[in-house]
């Protein structure tokens, strides 16, 4: 694992871009240590820097926490296939179009899901040999991807999830499985996301802790204050 010297933002916070073979990665930690490590996922197809993600994770590392994000396979400036970038394009268009994507979304993103949790899990043992990170871990982002995290990796202790609309069908029979202390946030009006859907799946979740939060707005609409609230969440399960 390489690590990068990174730079100093505000009250001590150390940002720094990290490798781990092909894995490119940012990670944020506070002036103390070693603090509980959060990791931070964005929704398959998100760079690791877009600005929604970087302040979400800044503002969470503020808190207390070392968090981290990478861009899995096919994400962000990992090489992507012509056929992947043909299947995200077309799943866009039919979302778009609101036509039936339920088949596009499991032959496209079903996979997707499961080549990135390698990725994830070798970064956790890396970024947990780090002396200014210590346990336990939780995680925050793409509810796919967080629900197959937390069935494959025991270590993680309490888990944020965004969404939930379109899941794989793999996932959502995982759900059942999850156990571990939940987050969930909805936003009410997500063209992206069916309502029913996200609702479905946060009953299934078998959490004897999970707190649903829905807000009004679209996709991108998620109050900041769900951060703070967020940040409550984590300190009473990771601290």
């Amino acid at each position: 694992m390489h690590v990068s010297s990174g730079r100093r933002l505000d009250g001590d916070l150390l940002e720094r871009e990290f490798t781990i073979g092909d894995i490119p990665g940012t990670l944020w930690t506070p002036g103390s240590g070693p603090a509980p490590l959060i990791l931070m996922a964005h929704n398959n197809g998100l760079p690791k820097g877009a600005s929604r993600l970087v302040a979400r994770a800044r503002r969470t590392a503020a808190y207390g926490y070392a968090v981290a994000t990478i861009d899995a396979r096919g994400c962000g400036d990992r090489p992507r296939s012509e056929a992947d970038e043909q299947a995200r394009a077309e799943l866009r268009r039919a979302m778009q179009a609101g036509e039936p994507v339920d088949d596009l979304f499991e032959s496209f993103v079903g996979p997707l899901v499961e080549e990135a949790v390698p990725d994830w899990l070798t970064t956790l043992d890396a970024l947990l040999s780090l002396p200014e990170i210590g346990g336990p871990v939780g995680y925050s982002g793409w509810t796919a991807l967080g629900i197959r995290l937390a069935v494959a990796e025991p270590r993680i202790a309490a888990a944020g999830f965004f969404a939930g609309g379109y899941v794989p069908r793999a996932q959502r029979e995982e759900a059942r499985r999850i156990t571990l202390p939940l987050l969930f946030l909805l936003q009410w009006d997500d063209e992206g996301n069916p309502r029913q859907r996200a609702l479905d799946l946060f009953d299934a979740f078998g959490s004897k802790e999970k707190t649903l939060h829905a807000n009004t707005g679209g996709h991108v609409g998620t109050p900041w204050f769900e951060v703070e609230d967020g940040g409550r969440f984590f300190d009473r399960h990771l601290k």
